[in-house]
This record gives structure tokens, C-alpha cells and sequence, in this order.
């Protein structure tokens, strides 16, 4: 059985490392988040929370941030290494841990393709 953790290494911390996300512009949205990646060369997978005023006062943004760590620590090792992810949550919506994984997994296996693809058009 595998453990479940959420490492500090799994973290984007710093804003520069949220800075490199953003202007790569590869986003995916759906009803629950909008999930801007990169890629990184450290052969696994982080993520960074983003969520504003605009979701409420502090109590609810630190609410939505245990889901979303909650729903990313068990999907972890069902998304592909070596991207770095920035979640954003949707403001008007309601979700659970369990849809939070579906979108996280979702999500992610189509930015890694969309990365790819651009990787392989500047190459060309």
C-alpha cells in the first residue's frame, strides 16, 4: 500500500515558482477549477493553491484549500511526473473530495498532453 502524504516538496512556495506557471499560459478549466500548469524537471508532480477574497472570508478560503490538498494526496500518484500545477477553484460552485479528483486527474493528463504538444511544435 502506498502512503498518502503531501510533502513539502510537493509544494510551490515561492512566487516566482507561481510567476513560471502563469506565463506559460497552458490552463484547463471545467466547473470546479481552472488549473494552470508547467513543467518542471524534478520528476514530480506540485501543486499551488490560489484562492481569493472573492470565495469568502478566510474560514471558507482555508476550507477550500483542505479539499483541494485532500483531493490531490489521494490522486497523487494517478498524474503524470513532472508538472508543476497552480488550482484555482471556481467561485460559484459547491464540490466534494471526490469531485475534486476527478477534475484534478482529468485536468492534468490533458495539460501533460497539451505540454507535450507544445514542447514538441518549438522543437520542430
Amino acid at each position: 500500500m502506498t502512503r498518502l502524504r503531501f510533502r513539502k516538496s510537493q509544494h510551490l512556495c515561492r512566487p516566482a515558482e507561481f510567476k513560471r506557471v502563469y506565463d506559460q499560459r497552458c490552463v484547463w478549466r471545467d466547473r470546479l477549477l481552472s488549473v494552470f500548469a508547467a513543467s518542471n524537471s524534478l520528476g514530480l508532480t506540485r501543486i499551488g493553491l490560489s484562492v481569493s477574497r472573492k470565495h469568502g472570508n478566510a474560514v471558507r478560503r482555508a476550507r477550500w484549500k483542505r479539499i483541494i490538498r485532500e483531493a490531490f494526496r489521494h490522486v497523487q500518484h494517478n498524474l503524470p511526473p513532472g508538472l508543476d500545477l497552480v488550482l484555482i477553484p471556481q467561485q460559484s460552485c459547491t464540490a466534494t473530495v471526490a469531485d475534486l479528483q476527478t477534475s484534478l486527474v482529468t485536468a492534468a493528463s490533458q495539460l501533460s498532453k497539451k505540454l507535450a504538444r507544445k514542447k514538441s511544435d518549438r522543437e520542430s
